[in-house]
């Protein structure tokens, strides 16, 4: 055992202040048809409705502390452990109301996947001694959200039975043992005009004719009952489907060993007993005949079937539902078949037919119950012996719950039962008021009369105390009688009369308005109260939904439309017909008194088409508006959300539920399915003054965090668009939908932004101005051709563009194409700008570091770089998210989805790569200035070093981190400060200055061009003065370094001159062996002044 302080707890019974809630509810809601409810006096009925929404109990039935167990062998025992609760409740449900009872005494379904449930759940029951098998939960399934139910076509072989002649019938050709269990299945057209009995099939042995047989006929209300002959015993019509000429699935089990028989149709078991012969199996060697009944062995027949057949199948098994399910979706089942569909196995009448029939099938329907629900079976050394069984098995199972949540519950019953509350005084006193009418129930009346008498009479008392309002312990036993009122078990639609369809209406609207009242906003420091308890006001939201969702094919036997309201909530319930042109489907809130725009969601009618090709035939919505949640989620509990990216304008404080909760649940033929909805929530927070709001579209996902009963989530929905007051929003699956807030502390004053603003303006048209200047220079002064000087037009022309974009951008954003326009080559050619940075970084590396590096086709690579890949990224990006590539207020890149990766990521790696490079040239420049100062005055070499290597480093960063981008880097500090900001765009959007100074002011080449085209003007003037024409010189003038050092006459990238210097300069060139003839660095140095400057080739700045 993991806990030595474990015990088992037995809850006394009586009237001493405990007060059994869910053992009284359960007694007469759960166990359904099979009790009834006895009222003797006015007394009992206090009691009854005292102890029903008092009791808080953790278990539907009690016993005495000296008894073992009741009458029905029940043990409510709860073994308590430092962490957990488990709770044995031995009374058997199904799998899935087994799972809601836990949940709604805010517990769950015990899994053997963890070591202290195996341990715990197995000492329970050895304290027990209860050996049958109980239900397990599998975490691995998740069965709370809607299946995505489609329905295909699959093609199907099938026999026409036409109504030209009673004599049509088929001979199934297999050779038939006795049975003792057996199942047939069969999927059947009936003729829509034939109002007779018909026989579906009929099975008759040598020695007795009427073996087994399934009969049909049609009655007063149009609807087709079915109806078995076992053993010649005729049972009651009474399964049914309706006569609308589609294709039903007909399933019918019988096994000897107890006598059971049902009858499935479409899946849903419709009909079930016991009763026949046990004595004997059915007999063997009979004949099985589809369409017509026997009269006699194989012959006789008076009772024809008009209509089509297929996908006949009979096995020598009973079928449990999960396995009918599978086979009504059309999946197959070979285990113990004696016959398959197979037309070359029949012997057809010549009047019946062969057609080819296309049979929908839903398919992926109630996988859960198609493989079975999990169990606990036993144990054996320890260890748990685990399977698998039919999901509406009747089971005991064990509930898991904290130990602190336990121990709150107790405490909140025992305080109860000391002194009632108002709300509890006054459901005693209406209790007795309602005598009259609760004392004509009768124990024949179903669970769901009686339930929605216990909600009103829960509503009245609700409405009588308003004022006095509800205590914690009041709040979590409604909210208990909700979450089983939810999951009660009603008749089939067949057997709906109009008094029962009152009494489903009367149930939903005495369960609104108990929800109602407690999801109320006086109600809000109640629920922080009951936290510990109750997960929160999304488990009423949940009984809500299952309620309705349950009782909706009773709600709309005779309505297409109904509308249940209160102050809080509006449920609205509608059906409609499928077919060619449906229309869509919308719903709104209740007006407001402001008259703004509503709360309002739909499903878009080209949806409701698909369902229809989908093969659907009924359509049902069920909307509601809950508009006091909002104030009932603690304000302090911030919800956990990825920030928005910004522009470092905001800083992010959290995110809070900001508007009412709307939801829709879609059922298509009563099972329920997903589609896209659209819906529009206004906001209901105001904005403070130095705070701002970014809407996001969620939906409440009870599996996200499922002890925590759910967590908000965002996946699948998105923003269509913002305005102001109010957002719409779009998602592919229906629940229930909210925005969420995103609260930011603007950092920026307007005054601010708009400084920013305008100086962005500025220094982009500075830059432009200086880019163009710096192009016209590097055309019109000829300067040398090289590698060098092509990247730095490629450079110039690629960041030119963008700016002048950027400057563009704000009048483009009118237009939205022009916009979505704008943002691509906004894209294009920032990423183009960048590509050619890291070009001129890989060339810096290539001339000063690695100068080994092959020459060959170097530019064919640079061009790759710096055009081909950003045309690549932006072409993919396109592709990939096309619809979520620009952002909604402004003409760039979406930078609240992934999007925007798509600019920052390679921006991120330019940026890197050319911090290494300047990191390497400092490098190599601090070490070749440390032996030059060395070479020139040894002895005063220590004097120098610290002033000139501060140069050294200095200057080549000045002039390479802006041609370079690292600038950018600033970009990442902007939301600490507007300092930063200014900073940032400082450097940035004069970055086009930056280069026309360093590529043209500084720039020894192109001064030395213009020196050229001057000193040319002046001999050629000189000439034409005073000179023959034969004088003029027939080549340029040799420009002389200033190191004595002429350049290599094989690479036009070494020709400089640093112009005049003084009387005391010297210079000196010294080449790195290791380099190429035309890579070298070139210093400068002045005595008299002790500075020393290092010269780059790379870009080639002048001396002065």
């Amino acid at each position: 055992m993991v806990d030595v302080h474990a015990e088992v707890l037995n809850e006394e019974s009586g009237l001493d202040g405990k007060y059994h809630f869910l053992g009284k509810l359960v007694w007469f809601i759960s166990v359904g048809d099979n009790i009834g409810l006895e009222m003797t006096g006015a007394l009992l009925t206090g009691f009854t409705l005292f102890s029903l929404v008092v009791g808080c109990e953790s278990e539907p039935t009690h016993a005495g502390p000296e008894r073992k167990g009741d009458s029905n062998g029940q043990y409510p025992l709860v073994h308590l452990t430092s962490h957990s609760a488990f709770q044995l409740v031995n009374d058997s449900l199904s799998f899935s109301r087994a799972d809601y009872f836990c949940r709604g005494q805010f517990s769950f379904l015990v899994t053997m996947d963890q070591t202290n449930d195996q341990e715990e759940a197995l000492e329970l029951l050895r304290q027990t001694g209860l050996r049958s098998p109980i239900w397990i939960k599998d975490p691995s399934r998740v069965t709370s959200k809607p299946v995505a139910l489609s329905k295909q076509y699959v093609p199907f072989s099938a026999l026409s039975f036409p109504k030209e002649s009673r004599e049509g019938f088929v001979h199934v050709n297999i050779l038939f043992p006795a049975l003792s269990s057996v199942s047939v299945c069969v999927r059947v057209q009936w003729d829509s005009e034939w109002n007779e009995v018909s026989t579906i099939f009929s099975y008759a042995a040598p020695v007795f004719t009427n073996e087994f047989q399934l009969r049909g006929q049609v009655d007063m209300q149009g609807r087709i009952l079915l109806a078995l002959i076992i053993h010649g015993k005729h049972l009651p019509y009474k399964a049914s489907f309706p006569n609308d000429g589609a294709w039903h699935h007909i399933c019918v089990t019988w096994q000897r060993s107890n006598s059971h028989w049902a009858i499935y149709v479409d899946g849903d078991k419709k009909d079930t007993g016991t009763g026949t012969d046990t004595s004997r199996d059915i007999y063997g060697n009979g004949i099985l005949i589809l369409g017509q009944d026997q009269d006699s062995f194989g012959g006789n027949f008076t009772e024809p079937f008009f209509g089509n057949i297929t996908d006949l199948n009979v096995w020598n098994t009973s079928l449990e539902t999960r396995h009918v399910l599978a086979l009504n979706a059309c999946s197959p089942m070979t285990q113990e078949i004696l016959f398959s569909w197979n037309l070359d196995l029949l012997r057809c009448h010549p009047l019946v037919k062969e057609i080819q029939a296309l049979l929908f099938c839903p398919a992926g329907h109630q996988q859960m119950e198609l493989q079975g629900c999990r169990t606990l079976q036993g144990w054996t050394d320890q260890l748990p012996l685990l399977g698998r069984t039919d999901c509406s098995d009747l089971l005991p199972f064990i509930c898991r719950n904290s130990r602190e949540r336990y121990l709150k519950m107790k405490q909140m019953r025992e305080s109860q039962g000391s002194l009632p509350t108002a709300f509890m005084s006054q459901l005693m006193k209406l209790s007795n008021k309602s005598q009259p009418v609760l004392g004509q129930q009768s124990s024949g009346l179903s669970s769901l009369t009686q339930a929605s008498a216990l909600l009103e009479v829960s509503a009245q008392a609700l409405e009588d105390t308003h004022q006095q309002g509800l205590q914690p312990a009041d709040m979590v036993s409604l909210i208990q009688l909700l979450s089983l009122a939810a999951d009660i078990p009603s008749q089939p639609v067949d057997h709906v009369s109009n008094q029962s369809q009152d009494s489903v209406q009367e149930l939903s609207q005495h369960f609104i308005s108990v929800a109602d009242g407690i999801i109320s906003e006086d109600n809000a420091l109640k629920w922080q109260a009951i936290k510990e308890v109750v997960n929160g006001p999304m488990d009423v939201v949940k009984s809500i939904d299952r309620m309705v969702t349950s009782l909706s094919p009773r709600l709309m036997t005779e309505n297409d439309h109904l509308t249940f309201h209160s102050p809080n909530i509006k449920l609205e319930v509608q059906q409609q017909r499928l077919q060619e042109g449906s229309r869509g489907s919308s719903f709104c809130g209740p007006e407001t008194q402001e008259h703004t725009s509503l709360d309002c969601i739909s499903v878009p009618h080209e949806k409701i088409q698909d369902l229809h090709n989908n093969g659907f035939h009924r359509l049902t919505l069920v909307n509601t508006w809950y508009g006091s949640l909002r104030p009932l989620f603690n304000p302090e509990e911030n919800i956990t959300m990825v920030p928005t990216v910004t522009d470092g304008s905001q800083r992010y404080l959290g995110t809070v539920l900001g508007s009412s909760v709307i939801s829709t649940t879609v059922l298509g033929d009563d099972q329920p399915v997903s589609t896209a909805v659209r819906f529009q929530l206004q906001h209901k927070v105001q904005n403070p003054t130095g705070t701002m709001y970014d809407p996001v579209c969620a939906f409440w996902d009870f599996d996200l965090i499922p002890e925590a009963g759910g967590w908000w989530n965002t996946k699948g929905c998105e923003v269509v668009s913002k305005q102001y007051g109010y957002t719409v929003c779009y998602c592919n699956h229906t629940t229930n939908f909210a925005l969420l807030l995103q609260v930011y502390e603007t950092q920026r004053t307007p005054e601010n932004e708009k400084a920013l603003q305008v100086l962005t303006f500025i220094g982009c048209g500075v830059s432009l101005c200086g880019l163009l200047f710096t192009f016209i220079l590097f055309i019109a002064v000829g300067v040398p051709k090289s590698d060098r000087t092509t990247v730095h037009k490629n450079l110039i022309v690629a960041l030119g563009i963008a700016e002048l974009l950027l400057m563009c951008s704000d009048w483009a954003s009118e237009n939205e194409a022009a916009c979505f326009l704008v943002t691509v080559l906004l894209h294009l050619f920032f990423m183009a700008s960048f590509s050619w940075m890291l070009v001129e970084g890989l060339l810096l590396w290539s001339k000063v570091v690695s100068v080994n590096i092959s020459e060959d086709h170097r530019m064919k690579l640079y061009y790759i770089i710096g055009w081909g890949l950003p045309v690549l990224i932006v072409g993919v990006t396109l592709a990939i998210s096309a619809d979520k590539y620009k952002a909604d207020d402004h003409c760039w890149l979406n930078v609240k989805t992934d999007t925007i990766w798509a600019f920052v990521g390679p921006v991120i790696f330019v940026l890197a790569v050319n911090a290494v490079v300047l990191c390497r040239v400092v490098m190599v420049t601090v070490s070749s200035a440390r032996r030059r100062a060395k070479m020139l005055s040894p002895s005063s070499a220590s004097k120098m070093q610290t002033f000139d290597l501060t140069w050294a480093v200095t200057r080549p960063v000045l002039i390479l981190l802006p041609i370079l981008g690292l600038t950018w880097l600033c970009g990442v500090l902007v939301h600490l400060s507007v300092v930063v900001a200014y900073v940032f765009i400082a450097l940035n959007s004069f970055q086009g200055l930056y280069v026309f100074l360093v590529y043209a002011v500084y720039n020894s080449e192109v001064r030395n061009a213009i020196k050229r085209i001057k000193e040319k003007r002046k001999a050629l003037s000189f000439t034409n003065c005073s000179q023959p024409t034969s004088f003029l010189p027939s080549q340029r003038v040799p420009i002389t370094s200033w190191g004595h050092s002429p350049p290599s006459p094989s690479s036009p990238e070494t020709s400089e001159t640093s112009g005049p210097t003084s009387s005391t300069s010297t210079s000196l060139v010294i080449k790195n062996e290791s380099f190429r003839k035309e890579s070298f660095v070139s210093f400068s140095l002045k005595p008299a002044s002790g500075n020393q400057v290092v010269q780059l080739t790379g870009f080639k700045p002048s001396g002065c």
